[in-house]
C-alpha cells in the first residue's frame, strides 16, 4: 500500500464492519517506538492489536484473519498521557494568554468565571478538552475536575469524558470559591457506584485536593481525613498547588501521618525544599510537571522540577493544566521542558569545566508516556507499546514536509512533530482519529454548543460583576 493510501477510509470501513471485540488489526512497516525498555524501538516492524489489546510486536508478524493497515513510513507510539489538565475551562481558551501570575489567574477564573458555570457547560468545556487531546495525541486525559458545584456537575464531566472515547481519569475536588452543594468529597461514593463499578473500563475515579489551605481554605487541602476517603474509596489522589515553603512543610506532615506514597500525586512541585524531595522519594509519591504552566504563569521559581524529580529518584509525568493561558498538546510540553532544563544545564555548568547533566528527547518522552501511565495509577494499562497493555496508540507520518526524511524516530516525535502528522489514533483498540481526522464529530454542532456557552458563562459573569 502506498504512504499516501495509510489509514485511508476504505480501511476504516473495513475495520467498522467487524465487532470492536473480535477485531484484529495488524499494523505493518512501521518505525515502532515501544516505550517498553525490553522492546526498545524497532526500525521495522509489525504491530498486533485484537479486540482492546496489543497482542504482539516485531518483526514481520503473521497476519491471520487481520485487517491489515500499511503504516510504511510512518512511526507507531505510545498514545501520550495527560497527568493534570481542568477540562472544564476549555470554553475559555486562551482568554487571558499573557496572565502575569497565579493571583490573575485565580482572581478571574476560579473565583470568577467558575461561579457561572452550569453543568451544561462543564459537559461542553470537558468534551472540547477531551476531544483536543485526541486530536494530538493524547489518549489518556486526568481531568482535574475543581468546579463541581453539584452532583450534576460532576456527572457532566463524566459523561462528557465518556462521550468521546478518551481514556478519561476523573479527579473530583469542591470549588474554591462561590455558592455550591457542599456534597464533595461524599459524593464521590455515589460517582463511584454510578460511574466507576468496575476495574477493566475506560474511565478511573482520583480524589482531587490542594496542597494547603492558603488560597481555598481547610476543606480541600489533603490531609488524613481525604486520605482515609480516598482509601476507602480505593481510588488514588491528585494534589494541586503544590509549591514552596507551605506546602514542602504539608509534605513533611504526610510522610509524618502516614498518607505520602505511590498513589498520590503531587503536581507542579516547584520550589520545594530537599528535605521535600528525600521524603517523597522515599514514600514512591509520583510527581506531575506543568512546564508551560510554571514557567509562563510564574509557579514561584518558574522553573519545571525535573532536575530536582530526578534527583529525587522520580521520573515524572506531564500536564497541560489550563488552556486559558497555554497550549493544549503535549508535543509543547516536552519541547518546553526539553529546552528549559537543557539550557539550565548548560548554563549551571558555563565556566566551571562540569559536564552539563541535560535530559534527553528519550528522556522527554517517557515523562509523556510510561511514566505519565504510572503517574495517573495506569502503568499496567497504557504508556508503553507493550504486549497485554490496551492499544493506546498513535501513528504519526515521518514522510510529512516537515518530518522527512526520518533520520532519528523519537528526535522526530518531539521535536518535528505536531497534531497534523497524527493520522491515527487508537484509544483501547477503537479508532478515535482516522487518515488526520478526528471522527465521529459534528464539528458545526460543536462549534455552535462551544460559542453558546462561552456566550453564557462570558455574560452571566458580567451580570454577577455588575451586581
Amino acid at each position: 500500500m502506498h504512504i499516501d493510501d495509510t489509514t485511508s477510509a476504505a480501511v476504516l470501513e473495513q475495520l467498522r464492519r467487524r465487532p470492536a471485540a473480535d477485531r484484529r488489526i495488524l499494523f505493518t512497516g512501521a518505525t515502532l517506538v515501544t516505550m517498553d525498555p525490553a522492546l526498545g524501538v524497532l526500525d521495522r516492524g509489525d504491530l498486533l492489536v485484537e479486540g482492546d489489546t496489543v497482542t504482539a510486536v516485531g518483526p514481520r508478524l503473521s497476519a491471520g484473519d487481520a485487517v491489515v493497515v500499511d503504516v510504511t513510513g510512518c512511526v507507531l507510539t505510545p498514545g501520550f498521557v495527560d497527568t493534570h489538565r481542568h477540562a472544564w475551562e476549555t470554553q475559555l481558551r486562551r482568554i487571558m494568554p499573557d496572565v502575569d501570575d497565579l493571583g490573575g489567574y485565580v482572581m478571574s477564573t476560579l473565583a470568577g468565571y467558575a461561579t457561572v458555570y452550569r453543568p451544561e457547560d462543564m459537559y461542553t468545556g470537558t468534551k472540547l478538552a477531551a476531544l483536543t487531546a485526541i486530536d494530538s495525541g493524547i489518549t489518556t486525559m486526568l481531568d482535574f475536575s475543581h468546579n463541581s458545584r453539584t452532583p450534576e456537575h460532576s456527572d457532566a464531566a463524566i459523561e462528557a469524558l465518556r462521550d468521546t472515547g478518551v481514556r478519561g481519569v476523573h479527579a473530583s475536588m469542591g470549588p474554591h470559591f462561590g455558592e455550591w452543594d457542599r456534597q464533595w468529597p461524599g459524593d464521590l461514593t455515589r460517582l463511584r457506584e454510578k460511574y466507576f463499578n468496575s476495574d477493566d473500563q475506560l474511565l478511573t475515579l482520583r480524589l482531587a485536593t490542594l496542597a494547603t489551605d492558603e488560597v481555598a481554605g481547610p476543606a480541600l487541602a489533603y490531609g488524613p481525613e481525604l486520605a482515609r476517603v480516598a482509601q476507602e474509596l480505593n481510588i488514588g489522589v491528585s494534589v494541586d498547588a503544590v509549591f514552596g515553603t507551605a506546602s514542602s512543610e504539608a509534605i513533611l506532615r504526610w510522610a509524618e501521618d502516614g498518607v505520602l506514597g505511590p498513589d498520590v500525586t503531587l503536581i507542579h512541585a516547584t520550589g520545594l525544599t530537599p528535605q521535600a524531595w528525600k521524603v517523597m522519594g522515599e514514600t514512591g509519591a509520583t510527581v506531575a510537571l506543568a512546564p508551560t504552566s510554571d514557567a509562563q504563569i510564574g509557579l514561584e521559581t518558574a522553573i519545571p522540577a525535573v532536575d530536582e524529580a530526578l534527583s529525587a529518584g522520580i521520573r515524572p509525568g506531564l500536564s497541560i493544566d489550563v488552556e486559558v493561558a497555554l497550549a493544549s498538546d503535549m508535543f509543547t510540553q516536552m519541547r518546553a521542558l526539553h529546552t528549559i532544563q537543557r539550557m539550565r544545564a548548560v548554563n549551571a555548568a558555563y565556566g566551571t569545566g562540569r559536564q552539563p547533566r541535560r535530559i534527553t528527547t528519550h528522556d522527554v518522552l517517557d515523562f509523556a508516556t510510561l511514566q505519565g501511565a504510572r503517574t495517573n495509577g495506569l502503568a499496567g494499562v497504557t504508556g508503553s507499546l507493550t504486549p497485554g497493555k490496551k492499544a493506546d496508540l498513535l501513528v504519526i507520518r515521518a514522510e510529512d514536509l516537515n518530518n522527512m526524511p526520518l533520520n532519528d524516530p523519537i528526535g522526530t516525535v518531539v521535536l518535528g512533530s505536531d497534531a497534523r502528522n497524527i493520522s491515527a489514533v487508537l484509544v483501547n483498540g477503537e479508532p478515535r482519529k482516522w487518515d488526520g481526522r478526528v471522527l465521529d464529530v459534528d464539528l458545526t454542532a460543536l462549534r455552535d454548543e462551544v460559542h453558546a456557552s462561552r456566550a453564557y458563562v462570558r455574560n452571566a459573569f458580567k451580570d454577577t460583576a455588575a451586581a
